[in-house]
């Protein structure tokens, strides 16, 4: 089959991505089979070999798995012990006390931008989710005006601030010193963060309105605050566990993922102290360390059994199954994209025009976030397009502030081919439509945004 060339590849991208939308939003097919049906079509149309379009659908898809599915089930586990143990409720009743309920979105985004550091966005959001359900129970607000300043906290630290292992293979490919793209990344990604966050939450979330009944929240809902009517019921008033311990478990990953990426400055590279720092520090690990220690914290030392634990950790699987076949599927279809060369096309349309080394940094990483639906794709490979043209421009740029356009641009309109919009989706319990007004908005308000901040602090350094 002849494959189709240039701007041909481009047209068939729009057509599929509007295709995949009309039969998930008109049509009411189920995601999963969309994605798999769209991205075989597309690979078809752009003329890839037949043999070879399945097996780029699984690549993508397994790699996308990979890690997903093991970061979400195991943080899927951590949150159930939290909130089978009162622990989210522990910690949204003290968040509700120290910030008021006036207050509660901002403060969802403090504890996103703190969680969010190291960890991948999925990881924090799995890790949150439970937090932001009882929150929202407990103040009768929508989980829109808790949850998006959250997903907006993630969101910054994942595309702008190191340690985020997107922004460090980002810092490196440019030379960058880490320590003044923290600093630049804040002072970038913090109003970002606001605008995109509370402050937008306030406004969106008075006009879209969720469904009352959320399977996925039941699932996160402590019990005696899960009796939807308000009925107290006759179950003695159980005694909820510290919020120092609480806060201890949920951020155990968090800091040895942190510890992890610092091990070379502790130790000696290719050592056996070095490498079981890094060890530990590996996300998987990471949450399985805290999924084990959560069995006591929230388990054992909360008079649960063995036979409950086991329940729990059986039972909070079963609703993210669908969730996790939606996501990798998501990466199967940006894998389609790049292997029919429609990422190569789109990259190269970018490169013909001449712009800004900072312009052209957020462009390059915009594109193949279209393309390929992930930040962390987009921010490395655009940093390995971008990275050699910058150094050989006639403008020098800083390149701290590289980083950041280039961050900014991986974050830019996430719409079906990115895993985090099926997961936004389902755990809010959003349509398609409602997904694009709220979370793909937002993300293009934080890549907007964050560029304009980095050309002001260029204009200013």
């Amino acid at each position: 089959m002849e494959s189709a060339h240039g701007s041909m590849l481009l047209v068939y991208a729009l057509i599929a991505i509007a295709l995949l939308i009309f039969m998930i939003t008109r049509l009411k097919v189920y995601p999963f089979l969309v994605l798999i049906i769209v991205s075989l079509l597309l690979g078809l149309v752009a003329g890839m070999p037949m043999q070879t379009i399945v097996k780029s659908f699984e690549t993508g898809n397994g790699n996308t798995l990979g890690h997903i599915a093991i970061v979400v089930g195991l943080g899927t586990m951590l949150g159930k012990m939290m909130a089978e143990s009162g622990g989210a409720e522990r910690v949204a009743t003290t968040l509700i006390n120290w910030f008021g309920e006036k207050h509660i979105h901002w403060a969802m985004m403090v504890v996103a931008i703190i969680v969010g550091l190291p960890v991948f966005f999925e990881v924090g959001f799995v890790l949150l989710i439970p937090i932001a359900f009882n929150v929202a129970k407990r103040t009768n607000k929508s989980l829109l005006l808790v949850g998006l300043p959250m997903v907006a906290g993630l969101s910054v630290v994942h595309g702008l601030i190191p340690p985020h292992p997107a922004a460090l293979l980002a810092v490196q490919a440019y030379h960058a010193d880490i320590g003044k793209t923290i600093a630049y990344g804040l002072i970038v990604g913090i109003p970002c963060a606001i605008v995109a966050g509370p402050l937008f939450a306030l406004l969106v979330s008075r006009h879209i309105q969720l469904p009352k009944e959320n399977p996925l929240a039941a699932q996160f809902l402590s019990h005696d605050a899960n009796n939807g009517n308000g009925v107290k019921t006759d179950a003695p008033k159980r005694e909820l566990p510290g919020f120092g311990i609480t806060l201890a478990t949920i951020l155990l990953p968090v800091v040895l993922m942190l510890v992890g990426s610092w091990a070379d400055l502790v130790f000696e590279p290719k050592t056996l102290p070095n490498d079981l720092l890094r060890f530990f520090g590996n996300t998987d690990v990471a949450l399985l360390t805290a999924v084990l220690v959560s069995f006591w914290t929230f388990g054992a030392s909360r008079g649960f059994n063995r036979e409950q634990i086991q329940k729990f950790c059986g039972e909070c699987l079963a609703p993210i199954a669908g969730i996790t076949l939606i996501v990798g599927a998501g990466g199967g279809f940006g894998r389609v994209l790049m292997d029919s060369g429609i990422s190569k096309e789109i990259t190269n349309v970018a490169t013909a025009v001449h712009l800004s080394p900072l312009l052209f940094g957020w462009i390059v990483a915009a594109m193949i976030r279209l393309a390929t639906g992930s930040a962390t794709v987009a921010m490395t490979t655009a940093c390995g397009i971008v990275a050699p043209i910058a150094a050989a421009g006639a403008v020098q740029v800083k390149p701290e502030l590289m980083v950041l356009a280039t961050g900014s641009g991986s974050l830019i309109f996430s719409h079906v081919n990115d895993g985090g919009f099926w997961l936004i989706k389902e755990y809010f319990g959003m349509t398609v439509v409602q997904t694009f007004k709220t979370w793909s908005l937002l993300e293009t308000i934080i890549s907007v945004m964050g560029l304009a901040l980095t050309f002001a602090l260029a204009a200013v350094l």
